[in-house]
């Protein structure tokens, strides 16, 4: 069969987060042909006409989707599902609801607050006037001396994140003048979210027969941290490799046995996570855990990274799947749509 595999067009100069698609096309690419698929790279920009024209003609059985953006911004990437999905194309990873829910924080977080699943308390507004009650599903006012981390809406790969991400807030007023700060420096729409100082854990998930699997847990380890450095996982960490974060937050898979209900418990949470968003092929599900041990959803990832390095990959070296049967199952699950 013929796989178009779809990626974002990467320019020259692009930052080493964007260039990372193309290491992704290469491993996809060399299991789809390992695995006996005919193979052609496609890349995409804004001009969804010409990619519409270029897969007619091209009449792939399936289309690999690698798009992590469009034009530079994260929050259009779900337009070339929404596009196969109106061209009727078999597409790999999540369906278009499920992108622009997930890859959009604050409707993820809102959507996992009225399914009762555990995210912290954020911010992407003012309250509402006189009512001495927080939106976005808080229980009441902030307290002063909390801390929050400002975040791009809809970006992934930890973009503009680092220890200067986390700010003490004062009061309402406060948490919005910082916000609209962060907007201006980031030039992108921000919400910020209560940091919950403790541990970090990522759980991968992968189609199965019976629906998805869940991947071994992996923990971030922040144990070469000083103490008075933030323990964030931000762009240094993910992508400058000469970098103290990067060099200092590897992750690790053994855990002692105190740790067995913890793990069941946010592994459960994560599959919860795979059928309320109605994800497809696979997911990530990042979480904090505070000092009482109650885990937190920080981010939904439909379609995370695929590079041979990078956490989904790891998770299924330690389960024991294949990176190319992982390929083969996420390809099973778009033609099963």
């Amino acid at each position: 069969m013929q796989v178009a595999i779809l990626h974002n067009r990467v320019t020259p100069d692009a930052l080493a987060s964007d260039r990372d698609v193309l290491v992704q096309v290469e491993a996809v690419t060399a299991a789809l042909e390992r695995l006996g698929h005919r193979t052609v790279a496609v890349e995409c920009d804004l001009n969804l006409l010409s990619l519409q024209q270029r897969l007619q003609a091209l009449q792939p059985g399936v289309v690999f989707n690698l798009v992590e953006s469009l034009d530079g911004s994260d929050s259009l990437m779900f337009l070339v599902p929404a596009l196969l999905d109106r061209m009727h194309l078999p597409y790999t990873g999540s369906p278009t609801e499920a992108v622009w829910l997930t890859n959009h924080k604050v409707l993820a977080k809102e959507r996992l607050c009225q399914a009762g699943l555990p995210t912290p308390v954020w911010r992407s507004g003012p309250p509402p006037a006189g009512s001495g009650v927080a939106p976005d599903c808080a229980a009441g006012a902030i307290r002063p001396g909390t801390r929050f981390v400002i975040k791009a809406v809809s970006e992934h790969a930890s973009l503009g994140l680092d220890e200067h991400s986390l700010v003490t807030i004062a009061d309402e007023a406060d948490l919005q003048r910082q916000l609209i700060g962060f907007r201006k420096a980031l030039q992108r729409p921000c919400f910020a979210e209560q940091f919950i100082a403790g541990r970090e854990f990522n759980i991968s998930l992968l189609a199965h027969a019976d629906g998805c699997q869940i991947l071994p847990p992996a923990e971030i380890d922040f144990s070469a941290f000083p103490a008075d450095k933030p323990r964030l996982v931000g762009y240094r960490a993910k992508w400058e490799e000469d970098s103290f974060e990067y060099l200092n937050t590897p992750r690790r898979f053994d855990f002692p046995p105190s740790d067995a209900a913890l793990l069941k418990q946010i592994g459960e949470i994560a599959a919860a996570c795979w059928d309320l968003f109605a994800v497809r092929g696979y997911i990530r599900v990042d979480f904090r855990v505070d000092q009482d041990r109650r885990p937190w959803i920080l981010e939904v990832n439909a379609n995370p990274c695929l590079s041979p390095d990078a956490g989904f990959a790891a998770a299924l070296e330690r389960a024991g799947v294949r990176f190319d049967q992982a390929v083969a199952r996420i390809l099973d699950a778009a033609l099963a749509s």
